[in-house]
């Protein structure tokens, strides 16, 4: 097969735009045989945005030849050449023009895409950029945007993609031909040639072993014994916790060369250990540096091991379960004297449902046809890898995330040890392995699903560690109160009856018409008659959704989120004017969810009870699980309409776009602290709280009064501990204060304040040569500094990036940042926290405002209530605190390594000029702090960095 790998670098992206370079390999039996790479007079000036991304100008090709000439010279080496490019209906409509004004026919061949060959072959991969891409290969690509060296590199990565399509199990490349034979593009054709050659050059499949009914799956029955390592089996933990710690040591400095004690870890793992063996409650603050995970993990595992209990430890996110599970737990099981098991443990909607995706191939019922394709394809080879079937390990493209909800795992609809799949299932897997596991990593979204379900989902507990504890609290309102979308009750009711051919209720009437006897038709009637009123559903819930879409933006308060969606609290005591109508559309509803659901729980339990006679075990299976979801929009619309509780807060938020389609009620309760005492502090025998921020000003006051521990503690059950940070922040950070900064009131203010900031920030991005990340805590502020930062720096040759303006894809304007030195990242709030850019890749942050959250948002103003009734001052309570903590979070992005050292510039006055201002400054863990003028900014930042520099 002969491949023309080809790349073309042009003016722009527009009709009128031309070719610049010219780049083209050629591939012959799985190696480059020829390649051809020009320059290309355009006959118009190359645009200056165009100079400095291919760094092509118009001297360059003042001498080149003109498009004819090129494409004379292509035509040839494109004879009888499959197409590929990367990214190719942008270079294939240059070639199609170029080849039609050069007097040529258009090209005819066969067109394929690295993009969709890496998205299927390297479902993990993060970035399908070609320099990501280049770099994730090994592959040197040192020009990206030089159609000569874009060109070199995809054709070393479609080689890579030839050799892994060869490497996949047959079975796995033939079911890939079933998902795309009748697609319109090449692919299809491809993937058959693919097989063709497999079966040619290797009939014998060493992977068949592995095969299950229709996937290669990398995974034995769960449940299996793994063989134990008989030494560490035969181990004994030392009698006493410093015993135990000693020996761990000697064998950390066997291993580790550069191993030492750091102070703040030790105290922090007697305190863990202590609190275990005393049945005590700890919550305890340790700094960037001090090794928190080993810090609880170490005395957790012992005090488990030793006393036979089970250890539950949860994170706020998913990247410090992914962290544990990969860095510190091999690295303990390495060195531990014992065999232990550990297991991470998430909510069931990470695991895929083997079974529904089977059903999703063989009825190849693809909604968003060619990029749901892409998704199963991708799944597939997953699936020939993956041990646990964890969506974590999937990155998807556009519509990936709806096509997994459809074959995620659920309770609803888990058939249990009735599912042909049952021994092979990922979720099924994951909570054996929790039940027999010493040590759970899950996540705190797990616990209080797990509180909800009535704690039937994990292994009982008594013993539980809570890092990133200071999400805890927000983390127990979301997930006990109550949301429900637009699309998430339309969504169900297309899932039931999308139209006569597609929806569960459809393909069930299909499958029960074709026995003709009377009790299968009587099932036919009533599903029409469920249809019937899941129609008149669809149409009141757009009519209700509209009206309180008009509610929203006639009544909301849109300012907090900045213009770009609207936010109306709805209270009980003070209705707004035509609730009453609404009420009686919502209860029409009521009346015809009822009946539609009364008509399909009939008709599924007098169906369950013949199913097999019918074949329809699976259909029906899914059915229960979205009738089951469908009780839940139904009680969550009428929980938010009829407001029964006190304790909650209700509010509607919408988008100042797709109107009504963008609507999603909401209902939290106000204060959790009650609940978090029944479920968590009242009955279990110790829990450990952790985090980097949760003290204000030395006090742990606040984060006591959230948790429900702060009104006084009998038993002495509490302790509280806060560790010093082994940082010598004194001469690793210098906090800066341009005292003479505006105080930013109003719309008239911010327009004075950002032409003060945006020259300031320009003058400190040169002195630090960028490597400077800039927090914000409005995203209308950030795009007007964004706009002035580039006008002013792009001459210097500093890139500035912008969240939400460059990509809304934190990891991805991370790595953006630390690939491309001289650069200002522009952060909102994902950035305040979770950020981790250690050494030279940043020497600056800048802190715009004090992270307060905008007090007029419903929980915010409900929190301030409930305060007031109780005369206490909310600001001093409540706002001041958590802005502390997010302040604390923010000025931690800085020093995330003992050789860090930089600058933080809070441009906020209200750290000098308000009394509550101290709170955020002696929160810090001891930076050098000083105020000046902002012209005298640059030459103290240059001065400091002198006197620290190595």
């Amino acid at each position: 097969m002969k491949f023309a790998v080809l790349d073309f670098e042009t003016t722009g992206s527009t009709a009128s735009d031309r070719i610049i370079q010219v780049g083209l390999f050629i591939i012959n039996d799985y190696e480059i045989t020829d390649r051809y790479t020009s320059l290309v007079n355009p006959g118009m000036s190359i645009p200056s945005s165009i100079t400095s991304l291919t760094g092509i100008d118009d001297e360059m090709v003042k001498n080149s030849p003109d498009i004819e000439s090129v494409i004379a010279e292509m035509v040839p080496l494109l004879q009888d050449a499959v197409l590929v490019g990367h990214n190719t209906p942008f270079d294939l409509a240059f070639l199609q023009r170029a080849l039609d004004e050069s007097g040529y026919f258009a090209f005819d061949g066969r067109v394929l895409d690295t993009i969709d060959a890496l998205r299927i072959l390297y479902p993990g991969l993060s970035s399908l950029q070609l320099s990501m891409v280049s770099h994730a290969f090994g592959i040197k690509h040192d020009r990206p945007h030089q159609a000569d060296s874009d060109a070199e590199a995809t054709a070393l990565i479609w080689l890579q993609c030839m050799e892994r399509f060869q490497s996949l199990p047959l079975l796995t490349l033939q079911r890939l031909e079933l998902l795309y034979e009748d697609s319109a593009n090449d692919f299809g054709w491809f993937i058959r040639e693919m097989r063709q050659h497999k079966e040619l050059h290797n009939p014998l499949d060493t992977d068949s072993d592995r095969y299950f009914r229709q996937f290669a799956l990398n995974v034995n029955d769960w449940g299996a014994e793994e063989p134990e390592n008989d030494e560490k089996m035969a181990g004994e933990l030392p009698e006493d916790f410093d015993s135990f710690y000693h020996q761990l040591k000697q064998v950390l400095k066997q291993r580790f060369d550069a191993y030492e004690d750091r102070e703040a870890q030790v105290t922090m793992l007697r305190e863990v250990e202590s609190a275990f063996e005393q049945g005590k409650h700890l919550i305890i603050e340790a700094g960037t540096g001090t090794g928190k995970s080993l810090g609880y993990l170490i005395p957790s595992l012992y005090y488990g091991l030793k006393q036979d209990k089970k250890i539950l430890i949860s994170t706020h996110t998913i990247n410090l379960q992914e962290q544990l599970r990969e860095r510190d737990l091999p690295l303990l099981e390495s060195l531990f004297p014992v065999h232990f098991k550990a297991a991470v443990f998430k909510g069931r909607s990470h695991y895929l449902c083997l079974r529904k995706f089977e059903q999703k191939l063989n009825s190849l019922d693809f909604e968003h046809g060619w990029d749901d394709r892409i998704t199963a394809g991708q799944m597939l080879v997953w699936l020939g890898e993956t041990a646990r079937g964890d969506e974590e390990e999937l990155h998807f493209g556009n519509k990936g995330q709806q096509f997994w909800h459809t074959v995620a795992s659920d309770a609803d609809s888990c058939l249990n040890r009735a599912c042909p799949w049952f021994k092979k299932c990922f979720y099924h897997r994951a909570r054996h392995d929790a039940n027999t596991a010493d040590v759970i990593i899950t996540n705190h979204s797990m616990l209080f699903t797990d509180t909800k379900a009535e704690n039937r989902l994990l292994p009982a507990y008594k013993h539980l560690v809570i890092d990133e504890a200071h999400h805890f609290e927000e983390v127990a309102g979301k997930h006990l109160g109550i949301d429900l979308h637009y699309h998430g009750l339309m969504n169900t009711l297309h899932w039931l009856y999308k139209d006569s051919r597609s929806g569960q209720l459809s393909s069930l009437r299909l499958r029960l018409q074709k026995f003709e006897e009377e009790r299968s038709q009587g099932w036919c009637a009533m599903i029409d008659q469920a249809v019937e009123k899941l129609v008149q559903l669809k149409e009141e819930w757009d009519q209700l959704t509209e009206l309180l879409y008009q509610l929203l933006v006639s009544g909301g308060d849109g300012s907090q989120t900045e213009g770009s969606s609207f936010v109306y609290r709805v209270k009980k005591d003070k209705l707004p004017a035509g609730w009453d109508k609404l009420l009686i559309l919502e209860e029409n509803m009521q009346l015809h969810f009822n009946e539609a659901l009364h008509r399909l729980d009939r008709m599924i339990m007098e169906i369950k009870e013949v199913q097999d006679e019918y074949d329809v075990q699976s259909s029906i299976t899914d059915l229960t699980g979205t009738v089951k979801e469908l009780y839940r929009h139904r009680d969550a619309l009428h929980f938010f309409m009829t407001m029964p509780d006190d304790n909650y807060v209700y509010w509607l938020e919408g988008g100042m776009y797709n109107k009504n389609r963008s609507l999603q009620l909401f209902c939290v309760p106000v204060d959790v602290s009650e609940m978090l005492r029944q479920t968590f502090f009242g009955v279990k025998d110790s829990v450990i709280m952790t985090s980097a921020t949760l003290s204000v000003g030395k006090s742990f006051d606040y984060t006591c009064e959230q948790l429900g521990l702060a009104y006084g503690d009998p038993d002495g059950k509490l302790k509280t501990v806060q560790l010093p940070s082994p940082f010598n922040y004194r001469k690793q950070a210098l906090v800066a204060i341009p005292r003479d900064f505006p105080t930013l009131r109003g719309a008239s203010g911010e327009k004075e304040f950002l032409d003060k900031l945006v020259p300031s920030l320009a003058e400190v991005a040169l002195e630090t040569r960028g490597r400077m990340l800039v927090l914000f805590t409005s995203n209308r502020m950030l795009k007007a500094a964004h706009a002035g930062l580039k006008d002013m720096l792009s001459s210097f040759g500093v890139t500035v990036l912008g969240q939400g303006v460059d990509s809304s894809n934190r990891s991805k304007l991370t790595r953006l940042f630390q690939s491309n030195p001289a650069s200002v990242l522009l952060g909102t709030s994902s950035f305040w926290e979770g950020v981790d850019i250690p050494g030279d890749a940043l020497s600056c942050l800048a802190i715009v405002r004090l992270p307060f959250q905008p007090p007029n948002h419903p929980l915010v103003e409900a929190k301030t209530e409930k305060l007031k009734q109780k005369n206490q001052n909310p600001f001093m309570k409540l706002s001041v605190p958590q802005a502390v903590i997010r302040f604390k979070q923010g000025f931690g992005r800085l020093v995330r390594t003992a050789s860090d050292k930089g600058i933080v510039i809070i441009y906020d006055t209200r750290v000098i000029d308000t009394n509550y201002g101290k709170y955020f400054l002696y929160s810090l863990p001891g930076p050098k702090i000083e105020h000046m003028n902002s012209n005298q900014l640059v030459p103290r930042i240059k001065q400091w960095m002198g006197e620290n520099a190595e």
